[in-house]
């Protein structure tokens, strides 16, 4: 047996970082009531049993928030697990050690955390089919495992411009990001007219949408890296106006906008994909003269 000489200090407390926002969304998804009837529940009545003792500098006065709060420490993980490994590379203090500590840490926090925030955003499609949504709550935490354990063993083969298949945060985000979007349609103050109506039907899609993330976090579909993409090097004025546009737009409107855009990045690809499979086959049937 090898024994670890040394430990990189900042870049694991990043990653311990992560594991520690996972833990928390957990703690805080795992105090929701389970549903006791298929009615649509408001804001104010998923809540805790108690004082919001968690992050109470978020909203000390309101604690009814804890579905959207889950949400956003997964997106809170995902920027000490984007900066981790930066920090790393950084300091020249890259190890193995590293690199399976930020995988059981990204199994916590984008495998369990989401798998657990998916049942309890669901209460009507959980209480008529539970069976059925920690079936696919499982089938999404160990499609997470699968995944990291795939990466760690092809990181050699990683360009730092695309992934194969989902990242495990971007699926983890897309689930986190539903989350948020259902606490605004059920907020006492929202004044969609057919907020109801929305997150009823979102309710009956979204468990399949999960399971169709782990299948293209297992998938070999070329998915961008956004980070390197969008923020690696030198880039023209107006890539940077567009970015500081987008990012305001986001804040004003995070509770729809976040949402869009992890479910655009997510199936986006794909869609691309098929279409390029669509035309290569029928390239590849027309005749020859």
């Amino acid at each position: 047996m090898k024994r670890i000489r040394s430990v990189a200090v900042l870049p694991t407390l990043f990653t311990l970082g992560n594991l520690v926002c996972g833990f928390f969304a957990i703690v805080v998804a795992s105090r929701i009531e389970a549903p006791t009837s298929a009615d649509l529940p408001t804001a104010a009545q998923i809540e805790f049993h108690g004082r919001a003792g968690v992050v109470p500098t978020l909203d000390d006065n309101d604690p009814t928030h804890n579905a959207m709060l889950a949400g956003w420490l997964i997106f809170l993980a995902m920027i000490f697990d984007a900066l981790d490994g930066h920090v790393a590379r950084l300091a020249n203090v890259s190890s193995d050690f590293g690199a399976q500590l930020d995988s059981l840490c990204d199994l916590v926090t984008f495998g369990v955390a989401p798998a657990i925030l998916l049942v309890k955003i669901c209460p009507t499609f959980s209480f008529l089919h539970r069976e059925g949504i920690w079936i696919i709550a499982t089938t999404f935490a160990a499609c997470v495992a699968l995944r990291l354990a795939r990466f760690n063993v092809e990181a050699d083969d990683d360009d730092h411009l695309q992934f194969s298949g989902l990242p495990c945060p971007a699926g983890a985000a897309s689930i986190a990001s539903i989350a948020i979007l259902f606490y605004t349609l059920r907020s006492e103050g929202n004044e969609l007219i057919y907020a109801g109506a929305i997150d009823l039907w979102m309710q009956r899609i979204i468990p399949f949408f999960a399971l169709l993330v782990a299948l293209l976090m297992v998938s070999r579909i070329p998915y961008p890296h956004v980070v390197n993409q969008l923020f690696r090097g030198q880039r023209s004025f107006g890539h940077v106006v567009g970015l500081v546009f987008a990012l305001v737009a986001v804040m004003l409107i995070r509770g729809y906008a976040v949402p869009i855009l992890c479910c655009a990045f997510v199936l986006a690809p794909p869609i691309r994909f098929l279409i390029e499979l669509a035309r290569r086959r029928k390239k590849q049937n027309e005749p020859i003269f």
